[in-house]
């Protein structure tokens, strides 16, 4: 170990190894010079400084650092000292030794104490408001009892003996209004305002042990709660206020101790103190090494609850000459505004503190836990944290992840540290580049225009991907804005690649399309993905409304492919159709894709012509519906492709159009040899002459015969067909067709007959209500009026009156009104022109 000021201890561990609560540093500087002429046997410290009582019976008063400060150094007694008390201003020190004296001294003014007792004095402690003007400047000593010295109204010292003590009072520790002192057998609690004892805390003897063997040591950590740590025993004490049932029952002291909790250790104690929750204590080992030698000294801190306590940290102290030391030889004194702890050994002086959140980030960065480096310092205040910042740990933590080859991490790192920042990242980059592993950070380095990096890394980036990764470089040349990088000097890259490349080449020429597009040369762009056959050119032809340049290429796009060429040319209509059937004659197949599609938004019948020879050649299925909706295409044309095809069903049809129904019956007949067809067929043009076609056609083939005698009977008279029928002929089921032909006529003649009886009935029924109504009264009320003149037909006035005429519409008249001879009303009906 160094003997500076620079000190480690040992943490234990598990393998995980866990962070340390205390950091740790040797008090030096002219502390060092002082132990190499004497020894430490106590300490006591305040936030402006620190007393350290020697061997030889010198006080040095230290600043924090450890150097003497001038002129206070106090030479006080002939021996050891055994224990220094400071008042809580820091303007007195009270000190005690073995040669009887007491020695007050005032850092600041000439108001001192020299007191020699004549006794052992083992302990001291100044009253906490010791430098109050008006106090009674109380302080307290132990020997063979409880003494307390209290300064009169004239100037001198009056002593009260507050307890006799069961032995040496071996320690004494003075709160804000309580006092509390060890004996042989235990400690007491003294309440300095009743000037009463609270009660004895009795130890417990230990067999083999001696309990005034050891120092007991005793911290209030507040004003109520006291801290014992004596042999292997720790206490913690709360002094609590009595109810009033219990003072009211018996004379008791208002307040009591009470041991909320006691647990015993596997160490001797030199030491307690607080830490927030915890316990700080300074042990030494009860084994010895090898050699019968002390082992080192340890600082724990523990949680407590009742009877048991936990470690939460264990350090292995490296005091000098710990070797030779007992527990008696070490002391522990704090700065609980601080947390700062002083351990002291004859020979040395370190100060413990809790770390500070650099201390952790620290520790975690020398023990590679970067992580949790990271969540303390984006989970507090940057005013908190002195010597790191988030980007400082993680550049650490990328030369790390590089390092250990795990570039992928390294990258998700960048981007959570870095984000955005350009400049940030331009300086961390090219550590990627050093081991060839852009590719890894280049998901995660800014993208945006706005914060962009300098052209050259993306270039760097895509050159990386170009010689090691084809996909990928297609993948960054499609994703990426082309604002990043150089395009010109990219497409130079990829042009030089594809000289000496062999494999994956349309993979290199589709992202040379894509560069070609963004430098808007999209003539390349479009010829090379036609070259490629890659349907991403119907999407460059919609981004970049590049529809009138491709009116040569329709060809290679209705190859690639004819749904979105077609779609693309009837969506925007900037070639004229027929310029694009102009091009596409030359492939009758793309000409009928075409004009297909084209014929479902243009219904007017233009193209109607070619489209019936398209349909003959590639869509049969589609010419007889197209024939029979359309009259847009010369019909004399369509018959002789379909008689030149052979389309028998759609030359019946195109035949019937044209008024040649005879032949049209015959190719029924005769080639499609389809019976109920050349019925539908008669049926549909309704000609006597054409049925009689079908009767001579069919009246020598038995089975034709055979048909029509089921089938015809409701559409002509069937004795028409039964006098054709030649003599001996036999025909199959004549009967049963005889049967059902009689039965269809007799039907039909029934229907008739029916239909004429409604007939009459209906109309019997309207002329009876004709005539009832006709027999009906017409009402004339008073405000009747004149069709003809407006005036009122019934007046009051006698010699007024005249004929009225009313009409079945309810139209009336003025007789004289009236044209001569009329029969029918004025207004319902224009009278006829003579």
């Amino acid at each position: 170990m160094s003997e500076n000021n620079d000190y480690t201890s040992d943490t234990e561990s598990s393998e995980d190894e866990i962070e340390p609560k205390l950091k740790y540093v040797r008090l030096s500087n002219d502390l060092q010079s002082i132990l190499l002429k004497s020894s430490a046997t106590c300490i006591a410290v305040h936030p402006k400084f620190i007393c350290l009582g020697s061997h030889w019976g010198v006080i040095h008063v230290l600043d924090h650092q450890g150097n003497s400060i001038q002129g206070k150094e106090l030479k006080a007694h002939t021996v050891s000292v055994n224990q220094i008390s400071i008042d809580s201003n820091g303007e007195f020190i009270a000190t005690c030794s073995d040669d009887g004296r007491v020695f007050i001294h005032s850092l600041f003014t000439k108001d001192n104490l020299h007191l020699n007792l004549g006794r052992l004095v083992k302990t001291i402690a100044l009253d906490p408001s010791y430098y109050k003007l008006g106090s009674n400047k109380r302080f307290i000593t132990g020997d063979d009892k409880l003494t307390l010295y209290e300064r009169t109204f004239l100037g001198s010292l009056r002593p009260t003996v507050l307890c006799e003590s069961e032995g040496l009072v071996r320690s004494l520790c003075w709160g804000e209004n309580f006092l509390a002192w060890s004996s042989n057998i235990g400690v007491r609690v003294y309440d300095m305002n009743a000037r009463c004892s609270l009660g004895l805390i009795k130890w417990e003897e230990h067999p083999g042990v001696s309990i005034d063997k050891f120092r007991c040591n005793l911290r209030w950590a507040d004003t109520r709660t006291l801290l014992i740590a004596w042999v292997d025993t720790v206490r913690v004490c709360v002094i609590r206020k009595r109810s009033n049932i219990e003072l009211a029952n018996r004379d008791l002291p208002e307040y009591l101790v009470d041991p909320v909790s006691t647990f015993q250790t596997e160490f001797y104690l030199s030491g307690i103190a607080p830490l927030d929750h915890q316990l700080v204590l300074l042990g030494v080992p009860k084994e010895l090494d090898d050699h019968q030698k002390s082992l080192r000294p340890q600082l724990y801190i523990v949680d407590y609850r009742d009877n048991e306590y936990t470690d939460s940290c264990t350090d292995n102290l490296s005091l000098r000459g710990y070797e030779e030391y007992t527990v008696n030889d070490y002391h522990l004194d704090v700065l609980l505004e601080e947390n700062r702890f002083f351990i002291v050994a004859p020979k040395d002086v370190v100060i413990a503190s809790p770390y500070d959140l650099d201390d952790r980030i620290q520790w975690f960065i020398q023990h590679s836990k970067f992580d949790e480096a990271l969540e303390i310092l984006m989970q507090n205040d940057s005013r908190n944290i002195n010597r790191h910042t988030i980007q400082s740990v993680g550049v650490d933590y990328l030369d790390y992840l590089l390092s250990r080859g795990m570039y992928d991490a390294a990258g998700r790192l960048g981007l959570k540290i870095f984000g955005k920042n350009p400049n940030l990242w331009e300086d961390q980059i090219y550590k990627f580049a050093s081991v060839h592993q852009l590719r890894s950070v280049s998901p995660y380095i800014p993208r945006t225009l706005d914060s962009k990096l300098n052209p050259h890394i993306y270039e760097m980036i895509l050159y990386e991907y170009l010689k090691l990764d084809s996909k990928g470089f297609l993948s960054l040349v499609k994703e990426w804005n082309p604002g990043l990088y150089n395009i010109a000097a990219v497409i130079n890259a990829v042009l030089e690649h594809l000289l000496n490349c062999e494999t994956d080449k349309n993979v290199y020429l589709e992202a040379l399309a894509i560069l070609y597009s963004y430098e808007k040369k999209y003539d390349r762009s479009l010829s090379m993905y036609l070259k490629l056959k890659h349907k991403d050119v119907f999407t460059l032809i919609q981004k970049h409304n590049l529809y009138g340049v491709i009116q040569d290429m329709l060809i290679d796009l209705m190859d690639l492919d004819h749904k979105k060429t077609i779609e693309l040319l009837l969506e925007k209509n900037t070639i004229s159709s027929d310029k694009i059937v102009e091009k596409l004659r030359q492939n009758e197949l793309h000409l009928y894709r075409y004009l297909d599609e084209y014929d479902k938004k243009n219904p007017k019948g233009k193209y109607h012509k070619e489209l019936v020879k398209l349909y003959a050649i590639f869509a049969r299925n589609k010419l007889l519906p197209f024939l029979k909706k359309s009259d847009f295409y010369p019909i004399q044309e369509a018959l002789d492709i379909c008689q030149k095809e052979k389309y028998y069903p759609e030359m019946v049809y195109l035949l019937g159009r044209i008024g040649d129904t005879k032949e049209a019956l015959e190719l029924i007949i005769n080639e499609l040899k389809d019976m109920q067809h050349a019925i539908s067929f008669c049926q549909e043009h309704d000609d006597r002459d054409l049925w009689n076609d079908l009767i001579d056609h069919c009246v020598d083939k038995p089975d034709f015969v055979t048909f029509l005698l089921q089938s015809i009977g409701t559409y002509v008279d069937p004795t028409v067909l039964i006098l054709k029928i030649k003599k001996g002929m036999e025909i199959p089921g004549l009967k049963n067709s005889l049967v059902k032909m009689l039965n269809q006529y007799n039907l039909q003649v029934s229907v008739q007959e029916g239909c004429k009886k409604i007939l009459v009935l209906d109309y019997f029924n309207l002329q009876k209500k004709l005539v009832k109504a006709h027999q009906k009264g017409i009402s004339v009320c008073d405000e009747l009026v004149c069709g003809a003149c407006h005036r009122k037909l019934t007046e009051k006035d006698p010699t007024r009156v005249s004929s009225m005429a009313m009409f079945n519409c309810k139209h009336a008249f003025h007789v004289h009104c009236l044209p001569d001879n009329t029969t029918v009303c004025g207004i319902c009906y224009a009278l006829e022109p003579k």
